[in-house]
């Protein structure tokens, strides 16, 4: 799939758009973020995986690759499709590992602006529980899923790994403040974990770049020391992406000074020079939680 055109926005980094994959699982409506999707396929025959999990389907083969299909009528418990001709495959990279998404039909890309995503709120059920953020257009609204988290809660060994920072070893106790923008709860809570497990224990996270800028926007040039020596952030969060934080902060005169280190899924060969465009200090795939670390040592030490 070709995510960019020499017309389109999308060359530019750090606009705070994006583009989604429109796609219907039963009656409802979702969204997915174009720079996931490898390709969109018929469905391929599938090779059941004895004892696997009962979201997933079995594995195809894609040319020499052989990749998981998740059901995602099931995570999202939904009804089956009732016209499987109609379904498709949705081939996703994420986290380092592709992964095919089984859908009821799909329907057109749209280019939109995270200022039109809401988050939503804690309290939601059901298939909101996987939801980032709830996309508000004129004639419809969609929910944009959480790909991550349902990729990790079927295979928990692709998240963050505190293992791995504890075998790191005994560490000294970091005075280094770090601001931290990501939106998913559950990776603010494995981040704060395994951050103080490595040491860094002045820790202030907020739920999207706009709250972490609003904070930062907000300090005078004899705050900024005592109060942030380095930021981590997220790409996809609503109201402000990652990208877009990064950019204001690397045009601030008072804080391009400070690191700021992408910590995404969306981390790749092929998009690692929008990091680069911005000004990203570093730019870390998850769930490479100890290489964030040896960044983090390496760009603000003790």
């Amino acid at each position: 799939m070709n995510h960019e055109s020499k017309n389109g926005i999308l060359l530019e980094s750090g606009t705070n758009e994006l583009e989604i994959v429109m796609f219907q699982i039963g009656q409802s409506t979702f969204g997915i973020n174009v720079l996931k999707v490898r390709e969109i396929i018929n469905p391929l025959p599938i090779t059941d995986t004895p004892n696997g999990h009962e979201h997933v389907e079995g594995v195809i083969r894609l040319r020499q690759e052989v990749i998981p299909v998740v059901n995602l009528a099931k995570v999202l418990n939904l009804p089956e499709s009732k016209q499987p001709e109609q379904d498709k495959f949705i081939i996703s990279e994420l986290n380092k590992m592709k992964v095919a998404f089984h859908v009821h039909s799909v329907s057109r890309i749209h280019r939109i602006s995270w200022e039109q995503i809401e988050k939503p709120s804690e309290l939601s059920q059901g298939s909101q529980s996987h939801t980032i953020g709830i996309v508000k257009m004129e004639d419809m609204m969609a929910l944009l899923l959480d790909f991550e988290k349902i990729v990790v809660d079927i295979n928990p060994d692709t998240g963050l790994s505190m293992d791995k920072v504890k075998a790191l070893g005994m560490r000294e106790r970091s005075t280094k403040k770090i601001v931290i923008a990501e939106d998913s709860a559950i990776l603010r809570k494995l981040l704060k974990e395994t951050l103080t497990e490595a040491g860094y224990e002045n820790l202030q996270f907020f739920e999207n770049g706009k709250s972490a800028w609003d904070y930062l926007n907000a300090l005078s040039k004899d705050e900024i020391p005592g109060n942030v020596d380095i930021i981590i952030t997220d790409i996809e969060m609503p109201l402000m992406d990652g990208h877009h934080l990064t950019l204001k902060v690397k045009e601030s005169s008072i804080l391009t000074h400070i690191p700021v280190v992408v910590f995404s899924s969306l981390i790749s060969t092929d998009l690692f020079h929008k990091g680069e465009k911005v000004g990203a200090n570093a730019q870390i795939s998850k769930p490479e939680i100890v290489q964030l670390v040896e960044v983090l040592d390496e760009l603000v030490g003790k």
